[in-house]
């Protein structure tokens, strides 16, 4: 019968060799039982269900059902079951996928095996650990500043898109049968969000950052 103080893990990787690999790292701490090792994601959400493990560490890049996937279900079916992202690759999208899906932890394939181990025991008690390169990848998402015209509304896209036509506020009322007022309100919006100071920038900005199709060749602005 196992220790109590002993964390159940189990490891799911496509490759056979990383998994023999990650089982050599377990082995060297006495408080780290592997439980299973799974190929898939499929069979990583099966055996999680049978096995009820404490930590998964989890591969991200697999087929068929790739890691985060896989992670959403294992958090779903098996909620007292911790999952750690280990993968080789530090993009953006991976690293928000996984945490998306519910990984508590975000590893990279180089790390240390006390560095792994620590990682697990934190997972096991609810800790998130992050690899540098996962937390500046967050980071830099996180200060991005949205594209210009993220705010524009589908209305607002279309009146856009007619001035860059050339297309006078009366014109574009009754192309878009509507008000003439409701035209001015949706251009004064417009400038506003683009933070331009005439039609002229406003134009300009929509062309420069492809907000809307550009005319055809020869369809010159009359602003």
């Amino acid at each position: 019968m196992p220790d109590p103080e002993t964390i159940r893990v189990m490891i799911v990787d496509d490759h056979a060799v990383v998994r023999g690999g990650l089982s050599a790292f377990l082995y060297v701490f006495d408080d780290l039982d592997l439980v299973g090792e799974a190929g898939s994601g499929e069979e990583a959400v099966r055996l999680c269900q049978r096995l009820q493990p404490d930590v998964v560490l989890m591969d991200l890049m697999m087929p068929g059902m790739d890691g985060a996937d896989a992670t959403r279900a294992i958090r779903q079916a098996c909620p007292d079951s911790q999952v750690i992202a280990l993968t080789s690759f530090k993009e953006e999208d991976l690293v928000q996928r996984a945490l998306q899906a519910g990984a508590i932890g975000y590893l990279l394939k180089n790390v240390t095996a006390d560095e792994l181990a620590d990682a697990i025991r934190k997972a096991h008690q609810g800790r998130p650990t992050l690899a540098p390169e996962a937390a500046q990848a967050l980071i830099r998402n996180a200060v991005q500043p949205p594209p210009l015209g993220h705010d524009l509304t589908a209305r607002e896209l279309e009146v856009l898109a007619l001035m860059c036509e050339g297309l006078s506020n009366p014109e574009i009322a009754e192309r878009l049968i509507v008000s003439k007022s409701t035209v001015k309100f949706h251009v004064s919006s417009i400038l506003s969000k683009l933070q331009a100071a005439s039609r002229t920038e406003a134009v300009a900005l929509a062309l420069q950052n492809k907000l809307v199709d550009a005319g055809p060749p020869g369809s010159g602005s009359r602003l």
